[in-house]
C-alpha cells in the first residue's frame, strides 16, 4: 500500500514537489526557478517548456530524497499560477509560444474595447470577475491573434489552450500519445469563460471573446482520477487540481464560511469561503469557485488579488541590488524603528482590488534625506499590509461576516516583522499555522480525498495546527496616522497612463 501522496506545485517563479504523509506532514519537496521573461515594458513570460521540465526535474529530486519510488505515491495533484496561459501544438506537445504570465498588462486596449462595448456588467454577471487584463480569456485571444496560423489550428482542435494546470496534466498523463486536456473548475473559473453557477464553458462568453471552442479542455471537478501518469510518474494517478489560491483555501482548512486566509507568494491572495452560494461583491473584489471536490457541491469565495507583493522583495534585490538574497529583506527592515513616512506602491502592473486601476504605477512616496535603503525595506513589506487591510475591509462590507482572526500562508508569512504590522493595521489577530506550504497541501489534499488516502474534510481539518498568533499592540492614532499616509501615496501612483 502506498503511504504518500504527492503534490506539484507550480509558481510564478519556481516549481516544487512535496511528499506528504498520512498525517499531513511534509516528508520531503525539491524546487526548481524558471526564468522570468520581459520583453517589453507591461509584458511578461514564461517558457512552458522550462516549467515542464523543471517539474519533472523536481519529482525525481524530492523523490530521491525521500528514498521513494513513484510507487510509494498513492496520487499526485497539481497547484498552480491560475490565469498564466499556454497554447501548444497537439500532435508535436510543444508551446506554440511563451505562457502570458497572469500579471502581463499587453490586453490592455482588448479590455479597453470590450469595456467601451458595455460588455463588462454582462461579464461579471456571467464569471463573478471584472473585465481585466489579469484573466485567460484575453490572453488566450492575444495568442491566436498574434501566432501565425494558431487560429486555424485552435480551430481544428489541433492547438491546444489551457492554464498550467492543463498544460502540466495533458504532458505528465501521455502528452501527444493519449495526455488528458483537462482543467479542474477553480482554474476555469479564472479564464472567463466559464459561467460560474453552472461550472461549464459558456456560449456566450466564448463568442465575446472570440475563442474556438475545440481548443477548450474539459472542466473536472478539483478532485477526481484524471489520468495515469508517464515517468516520472509511471503508473500514479493524477488525481487532484486546483488554482494556488484555492489550494491554500483547503490547505488552511478554511471549511466553513467566514473563514479566510491570505497567501503572501509573488502577489497576495485573500480568499474567504463564503459557501455554497456566490456573493456578488459591491467593493470590487472577485466572485470566484473556492473547490469543488468530487461529487460535492461547489464552494465559492470572495477574492481580493493584490499583484505585487514577494515580487517587489525580489524586484529590490534583481533590480535595485538592494539585497542579495530575499531573506535578508526582514532585518534590513528592521534596522529601522518605523517607516520614516516612506510608503511604496508596488502598482508595477496597476492596481488590483479592490481598486482595480490600471492606470496605476509604482511610486515611492515621501523621501526625505533622513531615508535610507532600511526604510524603503521597511515601505515593501508595509506595502503588502496596507494592501491587505484593504481587500479584508472590502470583505467585510460585502459579506457582513466579522473576521476573527486571518489565516496567513506562503513565504513572506515566515516575516515576523510584517506579520506583526499585519495585526496592528488590521486591528486583528493573525495566525501562522506550522506549515507555510499549505498551497502544496491543499493540492496533496484534493489528490488524497479523490482516492481515499484522507477519508473526509473533517480529516483534513484535524491536520491543521497553528504555529505563532500575531496579536495587534498599536495604538489606534498611530494605525489611522499610517492609514492617511498610506492612502495619500496612493493618490499620487494614479492616472500614469
Amino acid at each position: 500500500m502506498a503511504h504518500f501522496i504527492g503534490a506539484i506545485d507550480q509558481g510564478t517563479t519556481s516549481t516544487r514537489f512535496v511528499v506528504v504523509d498520512e498525517a499531513g506532514e511534509i516528508r520531503a519537496f525539491d524546487q526548481r526557478e524558471h526564468n522570468q521573461i520581459y520583453p517589453r515594458p507591461g509584458w511578461v513570460e514564461h517558457d512552458a517548456a522550462e516549467i515542464l521540465a523543471n517539474t519533472k526535474a523536481a519529482i525525481a529530486g524530492a523523490l530521491e530524497k525521500a528514498r521513494l519510488s513513484p510507487g510509494d505515491l498513492a496520487a499526485v495533484g497539481v497547484t498552480n499560477q491560475r490565469e498564466t496561459s499556454v497554447l501548444w501544438d497537439r500532435a508535436a506537445g510543444a508551446p506554440l509560444h511563451n505562457a502570458l504570465v497572469w500579471m502581463d498588462t499587453r490586453t490592455e486596449p482588448l479590455v479597453d474595447r470590450l469595456a467601451a462595448q458595455g460588455a463588462g456588467d454582462f461579464v461579471r454577471a456571467r464569471t463573478g470577475l471584472p473585465l481585466a487584463t489579469y484573466f485567460s480569456a484575453l490572453k488566450l485571444a492575444w495568442l491566436l491573434d498574434n501566432i501565425p496560423g494558431a487560429r486555424e489550428k485552435a480551430e481544428r482542435g489541433e492547438a491546444l489552450f489551457g492554464t498550467i494546470d492543463s498544460w502540466l496534466i495533458w504532458s505528465l498523463t501521455g502528452g501527444p500519445n493519449g495526455g488528458r486536456h483537462v482543467t479542474d473548475a477553480t482554474n476555469a473559473s479564472r479564464t472567463q469563460l466559464m459561467n460560474l453557477a453552472t461550472l461549464s464553458w459558456d456560449d456566450e462568453l466564448i463568442a465575446l471573446f472570440d475563442i474556438p471552442r475545440a481548443c477548450l479542455p474539459e472542466i473536472v471537478s478539483s478532485s477526481e482520477v484524471y489520468g495515469a501518469g508517464v515517468a516520472p510518474l509511471a503508473g500514479v494517478p493524477l488525481a487532484g487540481a486546483l488554482g494556488d489560491q484555492h489550494a491554500a483555501l483547503l490547505g488552511q482548512a478554511c471549511l466553513k464560511p467566514g473563514d479566510a486566509k491570505n497567501t503572501y507568494g509573488t502577489g497576495c491572495f485573500l480568499l474567504m469561503n463564503t459557501g455554497e452560494t456566490p456573493h456578488v461583491s459591491k467593493t470590487g473584489l472577485l466572485t470566484t469557485l473556492g473547490y469543488k471536490l468530487g461529487a460535492a457541491k461547489p464552494v465559492y469565495a470572495l477574492e481580493g488579488s493584490i499583484a505585487i507583493a514577494g515580487a517587489l522583495v525580489q524586484w529590490l534585490r534583481d533590480n535595485l541590488g538592494l539585497i542579495e538574497s530575499s531573506r535578508e529583506i526582514e532585518a534590513l527592515a528592521k534596522s529601522v524603528a518605523d517607516n520614516g513616512d516612506v510608503y511604496f506602491v508596488p502598482a508595477f502592473s496597476g492596481l488590483y482590488a479592490p481598486r482595480w486601476r490600471a492606470d496605476a504605477r509604482g511610486i515611492i512616496a515621501g523621501l526625505t534625506r533622513f531615508a535610507n535603503k532600511g526604510h524603503i525595506a521597511r515601505a515593501a513589506l508595509e506595502a503588502a499590509a496596507y494592501q491587505t487591510r484593504e481587500v479584508l475591509a472590502a470583505m467585510v462590507a460585502d459579506s457582513g461576516a466579522t473576521i476573527g482572526e486571518l489565516k496567513v500562508d506562503g513565504g513572506m508569512a515566515a516575516n515576523d516583522l510584517l506579520m506583526q504590522f499585519q495585526a496592528d493595521i488590521l486591528d486583528a489577530p493573525v495566525v501562522r499555522p506550522r506549515h507555510l506550504e499549505t498551497t502544496s497541501l491543499g493540492a496533496a489534499y484534493a489528490a488524497g480525498l479523490a482516492v481515499g488516502f484522507f477519508k473526509s474534510l473533517e480529516d483534513v481539518a484535524a491536520h491543521w495546527r497553528a504555529s505563532k498568533r500575531f496579536e495587534p499592540a498599536m495604538p489606534a492614532d498611530e494605525r489611522a496616522r499610517l492609514i492617511a499616509g498610506w492612502e495619500k501615496a496612493v493618490e499620487r501612483s494614479l492616472g500614469w497612463r
